[in-house]
């Protein structure tokens, strides 16, 4: 499994859309498992790592990215048709994802 994350830190990107805006800083969720997860302007991203055999997440081989509301009660969207190759295109997914649900800078 290549690309996985070792302590990504947030960086300030330049400006988009009118905007200084801030990668999403993904961490491992949970212990012995690869889920990791982050949070910007009201969403939730979660990234996993699916095989199709072992244990974990069963699915094709590659990196899931998903995202939510925090505010709604609506559940996860997945990003993408299907599996990233390497966690640093899950995460680029994710922070296009964000953007996009950013809209258009105001002003």
């Amino acid at each position: 499994m290549d690309g996985l994350p070792s302590g990504l830190n947030s960086v300030v990107e330049p400006k988009a859309r009118g905007r200084i805006v801030m990668s999403l800083h993904f961490h491992r969720a949970v212990e012995h498992m690869e889920i990791w997860s982050a949070i910007g302007d009201g969403f939730s991203f979660v990234i996993t790592y699916e095989s199709p055999a072992g244990s974990g997440f069963h699915g094709s081989a590659g990196y899931v990215a998903s995202w939510r509301s925090l505010y709604r009660n609506d559940g996860a969207i997945k990003i993408g048709a299907s599996a990233f190759a390497t966690f640093t295109e899950a995460e680029e997914a994710c922070n296009t994802t964000l953007e996009d649900l950013r809209g258009p800078a105001v002003g």
